[in-house]
Formats: C-alpha cells, sequence, structure tokens
C-alpha cells in the first residue's frame, strides 16, 4: 500500500526534510503496522537531521508517535488489531502515516489519555523517569538544578520533581518561559539572559550549591554547570544542543569538589522490553493522576515539517509539540 512519509536524502538545514508518497509493505514478522495520528518532535530529530549523528540515507525522520494498529505480522503476542499504542527511540521513520514497527517497542495507551497526549509525552516523560528515578534517583529535600526548563522535558522534569519532594530550579529565558516554569513545578526560575547561572544556584542555595544537575545544552553551560554544584555533586549531561561538553579533566572534577560527571542516554535504560514498559507505565500513572499535566505548545500538520524544525531549533517552541500526519 502507500502512505505518506516525511524523508531526508541529505543532512543539512531543516529544508532537506521532503513530503513524499511512498511504498510501505505488510508487517513483517515480529512486527505491526500502525496507523498513525500523532506523531512527537524532539530535539534528537534535529540532531539526526543537522548531521551531529550520523545516518543511513534516504530515511525517515522522527522517533515516536501513537496510533491504532491496523495488521500484526507473525510471530506477534500481545497485540491485536485496534489497538492503541505509541512508541519512542526506536529507528527514524515516525514521520509517517502509516509504519511497521517493532511489536516488542509497543506500549499500550491506557484508555484515559490521548493519542496526542501519548505522542507528546512519551518519549520527553521516560527521559524524565530514567533522569530523576534511576541515572540520579532525586531525594526529597535536594535542589536540583535543570536546564531548558520551558521545553517539553523540562516543564515535565519541574512536576515529576516537586512530586518526589525536591527543590526544583529552572533555568530559561525571558519572564514569560520564567513564569511559565514556576506554574510547572519549580521553586525557582533563573533567567539565562540575564543572570549569572551558577552565581544565582548559589545565591538560592545559601552558598552550598545543588545536588546535581541536569544538563542538556552542553558546551555553553559547562563551566556553570560545574560551578552551580555542591561537593559531590553530581552533573547529569544528557544533551548538547550548543555542542558536545568539553573533555573532563578527572583533576577538574577533583579540585572543584570531588564531582561526579556523568552522559546518561535514554536508550539504554529502556534498552529492555522490561524496562520500557516500566518507564513508559509510570509516565502514564502520574498523567492519570494529575501529577503530570502534559502541555501541547505546538502542532504542526505533516506538511509544515520544516517550519517544525525551524521552530525548534530557533527555540520558539514551548512545552511539546505535536505533528498531525
Amino acid at each position: 500500500m502507500k502512505t505518506t512519509a516525511v524523508i531526508i536524502s541529505e543532512q543539512g538545514a531543516a529544508d532537506t526534510l521532503t513530503l513524499q508518497e511512498i511504498e510501505i509493505a505488510p508487517p513483517g514478522p515480529g512486527e505491526a503496522m500502525i496507523e498513525q495520528t500523532a506523531i512527537g518532535l524532539n530535539f534528537m530529530d534535529v540532531y539526526q537531521r543537522s548531521g551531529h549523528y550520523p545516518m543511513s540515507l534516504p530515511s525517515g525522520l522522527g522517533l515516536e508517535a501513537a496510533g491504532r494498529i491496523v495488521e500484526i505480522g507473525d510471530n506477534v503476542t500481545g497485540l491485536q488489531v485496534g489497538d492503541r499504542v505509541a512508541y519512542a527511540a526506536g529507528p527514524p521513520g515516525a514521520y509517517a502515516r502509516h509504519r511497521n514497527f517493532s511489536a516488542d517497542r509497543l506500549v499500550r495507551i491506557p484508555d484515559g489519555i490521548s493519542d496526542e497526549i501519548a505522542a507528546a509525552v512519551l518519549m520527553k516523560g521516560m527521559t524524565v523517569e530514567y533522569l530523576l528515578n534511576r541515572a540520579y534517583p532525586v531525594k526529597a529535600g535536594e535542589d536540583v538544578l535543570f536546564y531548558a526548563a520551558s521545553g517539553g522535558v523540562g516543564l515535565l522534569a519541574g512536576q515529576w520533581g516537586r512530586h518526589l519532594g525536591a527543590r526544583m530550579i529552572g533555568v530559561t529565558s525571558g519572564e514569560e518561559n520564567c513564569r511559565l516554569i514556576l506554574e510547572n513545578g519549580y521553586a525557582d526560575a533563573i533567567d539565562r539572559t540575564k543572570d549569572d547561572i551558577a552565581e544565582r544556584a548559589r545565591g538560592l542555595t545559601d552558598g552550598a550549591g545543588v545536588s546535581v544537575v541536569f544538563d542538556s545544552v552542553g558546551k555553553a553551560t559547562f563551566d556553570a554547570s560545574i560551578d552551580a554544584l555542591a561537593p559531590r555533586g553530581y552533573f547529569m549531561s544528557f544533551g548538547a544542543t550548543t555542542g558536545e561538553a568539553p573533555p573532563v579533566s578527572p583533576s577538574l572534577l577533583q579540585h572543584k569538589g570531588s564531582l561526579y560527571f556523568c552522559r546518561p542516554t535514554l536508550a539504554t535504560y529502556i534498552g529492555s522490553n522490561a524496562d520500557l514498559q516500566v518507564s513508559a507505565a509510570e509516565v502514564f500513572r502520574l498523567i492519570e493522576e494529575g501529577v503530570l499535566n502534559v502541555r501541547i505548545g505546538q502542532t504542526y500538520a505533516m506538511a509544515d515539517i520544516v517550519t517544525a524544525h525551524r521552530d525548534l531549533e530557533s527555540g520558539a517552541t514551548s512545552g511539546s509539540s505535536i505533528i498531525q500526519p
């Protein structure tokens, strides 16, 4: 059958993305075909499109979507036609109306959660889950510094951290975004356009520094993150929107207070089906219980994917963004 998909033939700027009609085969063994109703937009898509991460081309793009199973291949158990499912962090190709996907990497969407919310939250929510629950188990009473606090991951992190009893300090830009994060779990907001991040973080903690920094920015914020940490603090580097953080010298960590530097990634933390299902279930549970409020800030038609990428890359978006096939 034929379907519509976004294809990238060369890595580069957003206008390398083109909408095409393609042929899709029936699902193979272990696969399910999904009629997709909502697609998540993530900064990882920008990394792959731009060339930050190498890809075999031509290729689809996108890592996260939700929809309904319309056909099942051989050797698939536990799923059936009509099931509402979602996935995240799989092979690129989510920007499509229909897609075949490994059945053991799908999660069922609870009845009380829409496809749009599932597509907007799954990858970002599981990122927050592994960061705050497993990579560094955040404890009640701890001071936590979180970058890009007004983005999709950041807004969820503020709410999740508050639920855990931590004092969440968010870094964002501008008065409007500062107000937004204070409404989404953060006790304090640091405006990176006018504040000295490390100085403000230390001031808010009476000079002690924070227990942990979650830094998705990379090169531009490395020094500030190091200087914001308390002795024996943890630097959790989980992204690089301004380029990779510089090489970390053991002596730097020593002299700055016996610090720990970690570079975790979602793919490792949901590498097994068991870990995937547990992480997704925790995200969905907190949504159903009202702990997490998912903010869909932007919705784009798939035909407007170039605009969507430009907006995301320039920092013009807030909250989560979804694409409608």
